[in-house]
């Protein structure tokens, strides 16, 4: 192995995934010199293997059925989905999962790219192994923010790594459809690619061990998801505990409780574990393996010099929310390295406060769920006075135009005593659109007052907005 140099910059950044990206982006328009390290594809989990290609599998089947539930418009529909188009237009999503356009975007913005592995090495430095074998060893003048995401986790199952389970990475890249696929996990990525592989062809059973899907949203989301599923012909299996796994052949065989199931493949989406391990936190007195315990302002705590930003932290594992954790600590960072002075408070340009008090998500399955902002349980554990209010969507005449039948749910979680907006969750068809709205009534803590004066166009689906104001004065 040998030794390429050394090189000093302001900010180092472990990991080019939209998160890292933004780290170094927001540093170096603030007039910071950085360098990006990345050992695979620049951009990314959510760009080649998360939101982009999974979004790219359902979209066609939701234009379809948005065109199926309007009278006349169905007509139009004569045919099925055309898999290996959809398949295709995924693949354009990812570039082939080619980075080349990413790589020239970095370097547009005066980042420095590293490709290699990267490890930290004490206070400040990191050292990179290149592929071929050459290190180079970085110093940061004032921080490191380790952005390196999270793999999927693989359960503790008897002979389940042995049978090579699809991970989302595979599931979201896959070249056909499996003709039998079991899916481990009714999370927002078990429901999704149920839901989306369903659509194109496979035999699913999704598995979940629990006694609900969609374990922590609305009760009513997942029930919905649940019955849309199965109207689907999903074998969705609930307290379904997977003991144990084998190949026989070219057969999975998964063994629960109450038999064998078998099918082609298997996808396991029960969560995520952080990739802290190999990277040289034990050099600076952390825990390879764990989650990095960080502050609002992403730093981690007992290392004012150490960031972890995104995925790695477990805060929020969702891609805009690690692109604002981003954006966050590279306010911080640059603050710092000019000596000003980081306020710490909720809301502050420098903190992620968005992380405890209003995360949005959307569940991309028909019925989508859009939610934001704290759920009814959430707001009885945390112990805050609430009440909550309900409407269906379909009562709306923006939702009877958009689909005959609609049928969906709106629910507001309301702070009673200060009369705003702890959390809202949309259950229906194409409700993600919704969301950004609500997002912005429970980030600026809209009085309900105030909110009544929101007037939402007719015909639209946004008037659900007025019937859930006019439930909550009765």
């Amino acid at each position: 192995m040998s030794s390429s140099g050394e090189k000093t910059y302001d900010v180092v950044v472990l990991g080019a995934g939209s998160t890292g990206e933004n780290v170094a982006d927001v540093v170096v328009r603030g007039g910071l010199s950085a360098a990006l390290v990345e050992e695979h594809l620049v951009g990314g989990e959510c760009s080649y293997y998360a939101c982009m290609p999974s979004k790219a599998l359902i979209r066609g089947t939701e234009a379809i059925e948005e065109a199926r539930a309007v009278k006349g418009a169905a007509a139009a529909v004569t045919g099925e989905q055309d898999v290996a188009a959809t398949l295709e237009r995924r693949d354009s999503f990812t570039h082939d999962w080619d980075d080349a356009s990413q790589v020239e975007w970095v370097e547009g913005a005066g980042i420095d790219l590293l490709r290699g592995t990267a490890r930290l090495d004490g206070e400040r430095v990191v050292v990179v192994t290149g592929p071929d074998g050459g290190t180079t060893r970085l110093t940061a003048r004032h921080a490191v923010a380790v952005c390196t995401g999270s793999a999927a986790a693989v359960p503790p199952v008897e002979g389940l790594p042995d049978v090579q389970p699809w991970t989302p990475r595979e599931a979201t890249s896959a070249k056909e459809a499996p003709r039998r696929l079991l899916v481990v996990g009714g999370g927002y990525v078990g429901c999704e690619m149920s839901f989306a592989w369903n659509a194109l062809g496979s035999q699913v059973t999704l598995l979940q061990r629990g006694p609900r899907l969609l374990p922590g949203a609305e009760p009513q989301a997942g029930e919905a998801v649940l019955a849309s599923l199965r109207d689907r012909g999903v074998d969705v299996r609930l307290g379904a505990d997977v003991r144990a796994a084998r190949r026989e052949d070219d057969e999975v065989v998964l063994v629960t409780a109450e038999g064998e199931l078998r099918g082609d493949e298997v996808l396991v989406a029960v969560g995520r574990q952080a990739r802290t391990t190999g990277i040289g936190v034990d050099t600076v007195g952390l825990e390879p393996g764990r989650y990095l315990d960080v502050d609002d302002t992403l730093q981690v705590r007992g290392l004012p010099w150490l960031y972890g930003v995104g995925d790695v932290n477990g805060r929020r594992q969702l891609t805009h929310m690690g692109k604002y954790q981003a954006r966050q600590a590279g306010a911080a960072i640059v603050a710092r390295a000019r000596g000003e002075q980081v306020a710490v408070e909720d809301w502050s340009p420098y903190t992620a406060t968005a992380d405890r008090a209003a995360t949005p998500s959307v569940v991309f399955t028909d019925p989508q769920v859009a939610s934001v902002g704290l759920t009814s349980a959430q707001a009885r554990e945390s112990g805050r006075p609430h009440r909550v209010v309900e409407y269906p969507i379909g009562s709306v005449a923006g939702a009877a135009l958009f689909a005959d039948d609609y049928e969906g749910t709106a629910i507001a979680v309301v702070d009673p005593e200060r009369e705003v907006l702890l959390g809202v969750t949309f259950v229906g068809p194409a409700v993600a659109e919704l969301l950004q709205a609500a997002t912005v009534a429970v980030v600026g803590e809209v009085p309900i007052a105030r909110l009544w004066h929101a007037v939402p166009a007719y015909p639209t689906v946004s008037e659900v907005w007025l019937r859930l104001l006019e439930t909550w004065r009765g």
